[in-house]
């Protein structure tokens, strides 16, 4: 049974940060690429990073790139996601995902095949 478990969500100001983890066990975690999504009230869930099996490739959306960064350390099975600059319209639930893979090719939420049950991270104005 995979279980993915994010923790490190609250409230920040805007401009400041907040650094997100997420806790995997079941699978062999080094096996597989790591993603992040976020779902806002009232929209879709939209990608936010990838990064692939050994941390040396990432890919990030437009809208969090030169802000977020996702790493992961294999050895406590966990990836995280650094969150500076923070913006009001990055208020969201957030979710981490497992892929069908190793390479960090997964912008769609139909390529991860396990997810978390999602943190809720507000920015206030």
């Amino acid at each position: 049974q995979v279980q993915l478990v994010e923790s490190g969500g609250g409230l920040a100001q805007a401009g400041g940060s907040l650094r997100l983890s997420c806790a995997a066990s079941g699978r062999t975690f080094s096996s597989y690429a790591m993603g992040w999504f976020r779902q806002a009230p009232g929209k879709e869930r939209e990608f936010v990073a990838v990064i692939n099996w050994s941390g040396a490739s990432t890919y990030y959306a437009d809208s969090v790139k030169g802000r977020f960064t996702i790493s992961r350390d294999n050895a406590k099975n966990t990836v995280y996601l650094q969150m500076n600059k923070l913006k009001p319209e990055d208020t969201a639930v957030y979710y981490c995902a497992s892929g069908r893979g190793a390479q960090a090719r997964g912008v769609s939420a139909s390529w991860y095949d396990y997810w978390g049950q999602g943190t809720q991270v507000t920015v206030s104005s």
